[in-house]
């Protein structure tokens, strides 16, 4: 499966911006995903996380109630919607998959396929 990233931006703080992740090659239907971000200098971290039935999210701590996930199997994509962002959320994102995980859905060496990142900007 490959995945393609896109919708990042440089917004000022407290803007808005959404993250879509489109699949081609194989149906994500039966793929738990998740979203991950790099800042400079820093290891790739995570920040949201999907199962497949779209019924269990999970999200790091600093952007519970900001970040939303989302995934519409129908069209082959999953979203992430980013409100109230802070300059400290500057970052490449990347979306990333795999078949069912069933502990540790936040670890970014669980899954096997990853998007190329997209580059998300916030400005104070």
């Amino acid at each position: 499966v490959q995945l393609q990233a896109s919708g990042g931006g440089m917004v000022q703080a407290g803007g808005s911006l959404r993250l879509s992740c489109a699949a081609s090659g194989r149906t994500i239907s039966n793929y738990d995903m998740g979203w991950f971000r790099q800042a400079p200098g820093k290891e790739r971290e995570f920040v949201a996380a999907i199962r497949r039935s779209g019924s269990n999210t999970y999200y790091k701590d600093s952007v519970k109630g900001r970040f939303t996930i989302s995934r519409d199997n129908a069209k082959n994509t999953v979203y992430l919607q980013m409100n109230s962002l802070k300059p400290e959320d500057t970052a490449v994102y990347y979306c990333a998959g795999d078949h069912v995980i069933l502990s540790g859905i936040s670890n970014p060496h669980l899954y096997d396929y990853w998007g190329q990142g997209t580059q998300v900007t916030v400005s104070s």
